[in-house]
């Protein structure tokens, strides 16, 4: 049964055509359901994000590429050439191969990053719940899972930091070992503020302050991490408390000035401050990186961090995909040995057959009172005839037309040539 998966992600498409192709949590399950009613996959599991929608399908119809594609723009109601340019395929191993690159972070916009795997998780219990995974699909997922954990565990793949506020993170972690007895100050209230909020929220920070020259913006996000907000006004008030401080504001002049933080010093009677200015123009006077106790890191210092980071990502991600790699070829292996499997049980199946009606025979003429003897010769004179006539002949024939191949794996099969050689 073929495995294949169809999708865009934020490499093959722009973001309104993302956009339009993404399933929501209230339509997966209807579209799981209408899938393998419309199409001839045989299993199916959807994955959806904001930077990717894949289709992962096993089916016995080689030729799924357009009724996939055409479902999938009918149930958005979009004609499929609108997006049909920005779509891939990859079919068994390459479909295998890609699903575990995917789940490791190494198909993603922010190289390493953990979360997708957790959307890989949720779109496999979604599917099982629906009962549109199945045998080949419910494998692949469960070794997928163990194959992100393997990479994980044995490599750096996730432990650099390759965004500013990443790496604001952590060298605020190498400074205080404990985050949770620190308060971090954030000013301003966009992306790359909100983002080492997240770390921050993530690493177990005590307390987080969020100042805005808007305040409502400020509130909104600090609703996000149990933090409280302040005006850009209160800052000198409060910037006392703070152990860690991150600004990225628009500001065009400083925000934090020397004299303010030399009087945040005094009252913390010079415990340490680590500070970070990502904005550009620079929210912190450069001065206050003179002052004894405060750390203080631009955006320029901190890309060097973030170039290391990423390096070491890469280098990491070339050992995952070698573990990747041998985790394929395992699967494969798996996969094609359910065609012997099925083999074995149709060649079991027919021998049984012959065996029953051999058996049936011997029975009616030991009821017809013919000698045990004489019938029990008979039976195993019937079914060795019957068991080899047909390996025979295409073995005969097999010689006939030169057929070395086939005689050679005959050889290998009923290992004749081990019997002869023992001397038997």
């Amino acid at each position: 049964m073929p495995l294949i998966v169809l999708g865009l992600n934020h490499k093959t498409a722009p973001v309104d055509i993302r956009e339009r192709l993404t399933f929501g949590p209230d339509v997966i399950v209807a579209a799981l359901r209408t899938l393998l009613e419309q199409s001839p996959a045989d299993e199916a599991i959807i994955l959806s994000t904001c930077n990717r929608t894949e289709i992962y399908c096993a089916t016995d119809t080689r030729d799924i590429e357009t009724p996939l594609r055409n479902w999938l723009g009918s149930f958005h109601g979009i004609e499929p050439q609108l997006f049909a340019q920005h779509l891939y395929v990859h079919k068994d191993r390459e479909a295998v191969q890609h699903l575990y690159k995917v789940a490791c972070g190494l198909d993603s916009m922010v190289l390493g990053e953990p979360q997708i795997l957790g959307q890989v998780k949720a779109a496999f219990k979604t599917a099982c719940e629906v009962g549109r995974s199945g045998r080949l699909l419910g494998r692949l997922f469960q070794c997928t899972f163990a194959v992100a954990k393997q990479v994980r565990t044995d490599t750096a793949i996730g432990s650099s930091p390759v965004s500013v506020a990443f790496a604001a993170v952590s060298l605020a972690r190498q400074i205080f070992s404990d985050l949770s007895k620190q308060t971090a100050l954030l000013i301003g209230a966009g992306e790359t503020v909100e983002l080492a909020a997240r770390h921050l929220h993530q690493h177990g920070i005590g307390r987080i302050i969020v100042a805005n020259r808007t305040v409502e913006r400020a509130h909104r996000l600090a609703a996000q991490f149990d933090g409280y907000a302040i005006a850009l006004t209160e800052l000198a008030s409060h910037l006392p408390e703070a152990d860690i401080v991150v600004s990225s504001t628009a500001s065009p002049l400083p925000v934090l000035g020397k004299g303010t933080v030399e009087r945040a010093l005094k009252q913390r009677r010079h415990r340490p401050m680590f500070m970070v200015d990502i904005a550009v123009p620079r929210d912190i006077e450069p001065e206050v990186g003179q002052l004894r106790d405060v750390y203080l890191y631009t955006v320029d210092d901190l890309q060097g961090v973030v170039d290391e980071g990423m390096r070491s990502r890469n280098h990491a991600a070339e050992q995952a995909v070698e573990i990747i790699d041998l985790h394929c070829d395992e699967f494969m292996a798996w996969v094609r040995s359910l065609d012997a499997v099925s083999l074995i049980q149709d060649y079991r199946a027919r021998a049984e057959c012959i065996r029953d009606e051999a058996y049936s025979r011997a029975a009616r003429q030991l009821a017809a009172g013919k000698p045990p003897q004489e019938v029990m010769r008979h039976l195993a004179h019937v079914l060795t005839n019957k068991l080899l006539h047909e390996p025979s002949v295409r073995l005969r024939q097999a010689g006939r037309e030169g057929q070395s191949e086939l005689l050679d794996a005959a050889n290998e099969l009923f290992q004749l040539s081990q019997g002869q050689d023992s001397g038997h």
